[in-house]
């Protein structure tokens, strides 16, 4: 996955408190809303630090400027065949892509038909509130005018909850443009937003990001349901259950890497998957790993990992020949099985792997 973290200062904004009935929603699951909100604020404001940029993508925030040049004498870029232009135009952040469509017809059409990138934050970065809710007019109106394919749509900066609407339409046209990569929040409240139905019918996904979005029951949905291309997947303050997790890795036939922050609901990761070769768990809670049937699987490394009952959980490791980095583990907060073996501490067999 990309290191390549964002750091856009809207993503330090506070979500908002909880309701009555989100409260007794948590707490009839054991969980203190408080600490749950706290909790949260912390994981908000370091998943969009975490959260990869696009593949191909330049952002306007933090670069730095160019010195002024002079007036070009002659106009050599519009020389350039038309395909040329809408790869540079889709390197633009979305603004400045947008703006060359004002400069001639023929600029016009190539932005159009341009593979578009789509970042929320480079439309009204470093505003109030109220510029924040003008995104989604913006991010419509772009979606509705633009005919060309979308290589990546990365709308993390939205009230969700204000916007139900133009969301399910948003989704609708990116399945319809074929979406490569989608990196889609639900910020800030209600946690329990559940994820529109019109997602599960977006095909064409290569690399998808949720986060802070109620998974939909996933025992209601249809099962020729897939996602055939999704190579890299990252859920963060999912709340999702185990059989959300199982209907998931069922369907991306082609999966490579998994990561997963905060997990919400989630009490036990059993991986079976063919294809996966990295999973990184980022500050799990009382979250049992079951390494079941991953033949690809290389590494699995948890970090941050949290145990409210004092009471380790497991990692076992079932079928995963080709596993060779494994950790951070921890006495205190985890328990290794091989097969049906409990790795006791200070026991000592070389194994095949690495721990870190």
């Amino acid at each position: 996955m990309d290191n390549n973290a964002s750091s856009h200062p809207q993503s330090r904004a506070r979500p908002f408190p909880m309701d009555a009935e989100t409260q007794a929603y948590y707490r009839d699951r054991g969980m203190d809303p408080w600490i749950l909100k706290l909790s949260l604020i912390k994981a908000l404001t370091c998943l969009h630090y975490i959260l990869p940029k696009p593949t191909s993508f330049v952002s306007s925030n933090g670069t730095t400027a160019l010195p002024d040049l002079p007036p070009p004498q002659v106009d050599r870029i519009s020389r350039l065949p038309d395909v040329l232009l809408g790869r540079i135009v889709s390197r633009l952040p979305i603004k400045e892509g947008a703006c060359t469509a004002l400069l001639s017809r023929r600029w016009h059409e190539v932005w159009r038909a341009a593979p578009l990138v789509l970042a929320d934050v480079d439309l009204l970065p470093t505003r109030p509130r109220d510029m924040l809710e003008a995104i989604a007019s913006v991010v419509s109106r772009i979606l509705a005018k633009h005919q060309g394919p979308i290589r990546c749509a990365r709308l993390v900066s939205c009230y969700v909850k204000e916007i139900p609407s133009p969301l399910v339409r948003w989704l609708h046209l990116l399945a319809i443009n074929g979406v490569r990569e989608l990196f889609l929040f639900n910020r800030p409240w209600p946690l329990n937003m559940q994820l529109p139905v019109g997602f599960f019918g977006i095909a064409t996904l290569t690399r998808l990001y949720l986060g802070v979005f109620t998974f939909r029951d996933t025992a209601a949905l249809p099962l020729a349901i897939q996602f055939p291309h999704l190579c890299e997947l990252g859920l963060f303050c999912m709340t999702m259950e185990n059989r959300d997790m199982d209907f998931i890795l069922a369907r991306t036939p082609v999966l490579k890497a998994l990561c997963i922050q905060t997990n919400v609901l989630l009490t036990c990761l059993r991986i079976i998957s063919r294809s996966l070769r990295c999973v990184h768990i980022i500050g799990g809670i009382d979250l049992d790993v079951v390494m079941e049937d991953a033949p690809q699987l290389e590494r699995l490394i948890m970090w941050s990992s949290c145990v409210r009952n004092g009471l380790p959980r497991k990692v076992k490791i079932g079928f995963v020949p080709a596993l060779t980095v494994l950790g951070y583990l921890e006495p205190t907060l985890h328990t290794l099985e091989i097969s049906n073996t409990v790795i006791k501490v200070h026991s000592y067999t070389a194994p095949k792997f690495s721990f870190i």
